[in-house]
């Protein structure tokens, strides 16, 4: 499908929801060797189709270039970590999963969820385009595919594997450029009484806390659950229950089977939160014609902001080299100017430098050296885990700030 047309329903896209002018591609850190060199810049915009609701960001590169040596690792969260924990104990308890049983994780990144199966002997396989980030999970003794999902690569993994009671996929239903294929592909691998849950970002809450952040060249789409059931009823899955998750700055988890799977009856959760979504207007184009407005005034604070603290020779520095943050600084127009460095736990990450804004990203440790006045959480979804990690930034009277969902210093 082309950028004028949706990638779900194939109608022309006549619509923009936001414009976030050019960003090279979020995950695309930079190394020493290459610092003085150019970069790419793509058009970072999305658009809304006015069919069926789906919000996408334009496609200028293709998916095999972003993911097959992707700088993210889902292990070094704490708090996203615990979440994962939590869900493999619920849902082995809920669907009565056992030895007998097979589990499939869509983009299984480095393992962070599969390793929790392990205790229960639950036969599992990731499936991850990375290899460089799938090597890891094999480290851990995951047993891994390393491809694209899509009704290919399911019906492959069928034939070889068999179909799956349960099928997993955390925050990569976002990462999609053929939505198509990739849920007819779940509808392949599932077994007959079997359950899919997704989780991703929730359009709702991206919205009405201006989470722009959010939006970069990785993310193809963002998502309602008005929308994503749509999706999934083409493909002959129906969604019969939804957790409003706190993940993300608002996740959503949806559980769906097969339609003609008698066993499972919709539940209330899904009519809530579909009558939440209409309340708000996200089945309007006038309410998304509205958000770029607030984003534009994001835009103006942040920099208002670090211009007063730099004229009063305060030192800035940033926590987390998240995607989120990128987008965030590049369209904001914030590089090394403002913010001396971004501290990351990730040893991947270290001694690189923040694509388009070249900020150098290091070690925690160099915090305590340098003293900073200020520390900006560019991943503010962790806003509570990074304040009592960096609690010992006290000592010396530093404060913190996020800019979203709005400026805020504490």
């Amino acid at each position: 499908m082309d950028n004028k047309h949706c990638r779900f329903c194939g109608k022309e896209l006549i619509y923009s929801m936001v414009d976030l002018g050019l960003s090279p591609i979020s995950n695309e850190y930079v190394e020493e060797k290459n610092v003085d060199m150019g970069q790419y810049y793509y058009p970072l915009h999305v658009m809304i189709c006015d069919n069926c609701f789906l919000a996408q960001t334009m496609e200028y590169k293709a998916p095999e270039q972003i993911f097959t040596n992707y700088k993210y690792l889902s292990s070094y969260s704490k708090t996203w970590l615990e979440h994962c924990r939590c869900y493999v104990d619920m849902i082995v308890k809920r669907l009565n999963l056992s030895k007998d049983s097979l589990v499939y994780e869509v983009a299984s990144n480095d393992g962070y969820l599969l390793q929790y199966l392990k205790k229960y002997q639950i036969p599992a396989c990731g499936i991850e385009p990375a290899e460089n980030v799938a090597e890891v999970a094999k480290k851990k003794g995951i047993d891994v595919e390393v491809e694209f999902w899509g009704k290919e690569t399911a019906d492959a993994i069928c034939k070889k594997r068999g179909k799956a009671n349960l099928i997993i996929g955390n925050n990569v239903l976002a990462h999609v450029p053929d939505i198509n294929s990739f849920v007819k592909g779940l509808h392949i691998a599932l077994a007959d009484k079997g359950t899919i849950t997704m989780e991703f970002p929730h359009l709702l809450k991206l919205m009405l806390m201006n989470q722009f952040d959010t939006i970069y060249q990785e993310h193809f789409s963002y998502f309602s659950l008005s929308c994503v059931k749509k999706i999934f009823e083409f493909h002959n899955l129906k969604i019969y229950d939804v957790d409003e998750l706190p993940t993300h700055g608002g996740s959503l988890r949806i559980y769906a089977a097969h339609s003609e799977n008698s066993d499972v009856v919709v539940s209330e959760n899904v009519k809530k939160v579909i009558s939440d979504e209409k309340v708000y207007g996200l089945d309007r184009i006038d309410t998304y014609k509205e958000f770029y407005k607030k984003i534009e005034q994001i835009k103006r604070d942040s920099c208002e902001l670090l211009i007063e603290l730099k004229n009063r020779g305060k030192t800035i520095i940033g926590f987390g080299a998240a995607a989120k943050g990128n987008t965030f600084l590049n369209y904001c127009g914030i590089g090394r100017e403002y913010i001396d460095f971004v501290a990351d736990s990730s040893l991947v990450k270290q001694g690189m430098y923040l694509p388009g804004t070249r900020i150098p990203i290091v070690s925690p440790e160099m915090i305590k050296e340098k003293k900073p006045d200020y520390i900006i959480f560019l991943p503010w979804n962790l806003k509570e885990e990074l304040t009592e990690l960096l609690e010992f930034t006290r000592e010396w009277g530093c404060k913190f700030i996020t800019f979203i969902p709005e400026k805020e210093i504490f």
